[in-house]
């Protein structure tokens, strides 16, 4: 067993050394992001908005297509002025979404379906299997990779959504702070052990937690997962949808060299819309050194 998990490990560091070797995108731009608009977009839309983060790159990188299509998710970025990064859910079938996309073939109709438009091209994976399910040829196609904590290894290991109403008979939560801390050990797992580039939804709590915010996200697991993000090079998703992290946690992860991103895990006719995002930057003094964005080719 040991064996095995040594194996896995490495397998993984390959990987993400891989993909950051076939993808030169894989960067964080210090530089030049402030322009980065959709072509034909125009200063000056949501006025409030725009005051927030003016000098901040205005891209939702956290966009889904449901309901939707991808000709009217372009033109609400066009109406809010901002670009789009569009993810699909990506991993095994076993993952309970509307789609999933699960093998070369699939990953490759949904980079074609985008192919040409004004958008970077990502995908939001689920659990900790989804490598096996594409080849490194495909997995460089992408722009960016975005993952979030949200599913959880419950009482007998399977995966567990942390939002469903029956969350607390599915995972062990009766000892609210132990559940906390195998919480920030998943976080650090993600981050050490998959190749991705954005972690979304960060900072998120189960129901059960939540409203206690401050009491579980001490300094101190804060600084464990900012750290770890640093080393890996994973930057953090500011998330006007969920309005967090909370101020605290993002004058942490700062203070930790963490980058950052902005996103809405928006559908139809939500993305676009990053008041929290840009107002947080704001209130932050984040700079465009701080902020990640896929290089593109």
């Amino acid at each position: 067993m040991i064996h095995h998990r040594e194996s896995a490990d490495r397998t993984s560091r390959d990987t993400r050394s891989e993909r950051r070797t076939l993808i030169s995108r894989r960067h964080f731009l210090a530089a030049g992001a402030a322009g980065l608009l959709m072509p034909g977009l125009t200063r000056g839309a949501e006025p409030a908005e725009a005051a927030a983060g003016a000098k901040l790159p205005r891209i939702d990188f956290h966009v889904h297509l449901d309901n939707s299509t991808i000709d009217k998710a372009l033109e609400i970025g066009r109406q809010r002025n901002v670009k789009l990064g569009i993810v699909e859910h990506a991993g095994t079938k076993e993952n309970d979404y509307p789609v999933v996309l699960s093998n070369d073939e699939e990953l490759g109709r949904y980079l074609d379906m985008l192919q040409g438009k004004p958008v970077y091209r990502g995908v939001q994976t689920e659990w900790n299997d989804w490598m096996g399910c594409f080849s490194k040829k495909m997995l460089a196609r992408l722009d960016y990779v975005l993952t979030d904590a949200m599913t959880f290894p419950g009482r007998d290991g399977q995966r567990v959504k942390l939002w469903s109403a029956d969350v607390e008979t599915r995972v062990e939560m009766a000892d609210r702070q132990a559940f906390m801390d195998r919480y920030v050990d998943w976080y650090v797992a993600i981050i050490e052990k998959q190749p991705i580039d954005v972690l979304g939804n960060t900072s998120w709590l189960p129901a059960p937690l939540a409203a206690d915010y401050d009491t579980y996200w001490t300094p101190a697991r804060v600084r464990r997962v900012a750290e770890t993000a640093v080393k890996h090079r994973v930057a953090f998703e500011i998330s006007s949808g969920f309005k967090l992290p909370k101020l605290g946690f993002l004058k942490i992860a700062k203070a930790a060299g963490v980058k950052f991103c902005f996103g809405s895990n928006g559908r139809y006719p939500n993305m676009g819309k990053l008041d929290y995002s840009l107002a947080t930057a704001r209130e932050l003094g984040l700079t465009t050194d701080d902020m990640f964005t896929p290089v593109s080719d």
